[in-house]
């Protein structure tokens, strides 16, 4: 069974970093992990991508977030980060990550990041 844990949100002031992190487990030659992702949901809107990777590290991010994150993965680690810079109020939300493993999609249980003005 394939799980993915996410560590890393807080609490942090507007204009500073946060750096998530993302690990799968489970991961074997049955269960293939193939493009990663990072989408947020703040309270009372709905789930949006914010950036995803590849297994081949081609990258795509939100609008809002382009020229401050910047997602990357470790393929030995099966693990994938994001690095938050420039932080915003509207950037608070809860954070998911999502693998696609085989023909599906895990989901882990979010990581909440709080940027106060």
């Amino acid at each position: 069974q394939v799980k993915v844990v996410e560590s890393g949100g807080g609490l942090v002031q507007a204009g500073g970093s946060l750096r998530l992190s993302c690990a799968a487990s489970g991961i074997s030659s049955i269960f293939r992990l193939n493009a990663m992702g990072w989408y947020r949901q703040a309270p009372g809107k709905q789930r949006e991508l914010v950036a995803g990777i590849t297994s081949g590290g081609s990258t795509n991010y939100a609008d809002s977030v382009k020229g401050r994150f910047t997602i990357s993965r470790d393929n030995a680690k099966n693990t994938v980060y994001l690095q938050m810079n420039s932080l915003k109020p509207e950037d608070t939300a809860v954070y998911y990550c999502n693998a696609g493993v085989n023909r599906g999609n895990v989901w882990g249980q979010g990581t909440l990041v709080t940027v106060s003005s």
